[in-house]
């Protein structure tokens, strides 16, 4: 079973609103998602899920790491506070 932040309907829903960012950036660029995945240095594969704003079944939302949306952010030439989206507030106790 899978606890914590990530596994909740806000980062779900973070996780979708980051993949629209990224597939409106880089189509206003004129980038291809193999572009872009090249460009950045991962794989297509990892690329296209956080687009997609990926989900494992019940689980976790895609987790770029750091590293990697500010290589995203270089290729796009976007600042990190022009692509992510709002940060949900953790669930009250």
């Amino acid at each position: 079973m899978t606890s914590g932040l990530a596994s909740t309907p806000e980062w779900a829903e973070f996780a979708r609103e980051l993949g629209m960012q990224l597939r409106r950036a880089r189509a206003s660029r004129g980038l291809t998602q193999e572009q872009m995945a090249e460009s950045a240095e991962i794989s297509l594969y990892a690329y296209q899920q956080y687009e997609r704003g990926s989900t494992t079944k019940d689980g976790p939302a895609t987790n770029p790491r750091l590293a990697t949306i500010l290589a995203i952010c270089r290729t796009l030439d976007i600042d990190l506070s022009d692509l992510l989206p709002p940060v949900p507030r953790a669930p009250r106790r």
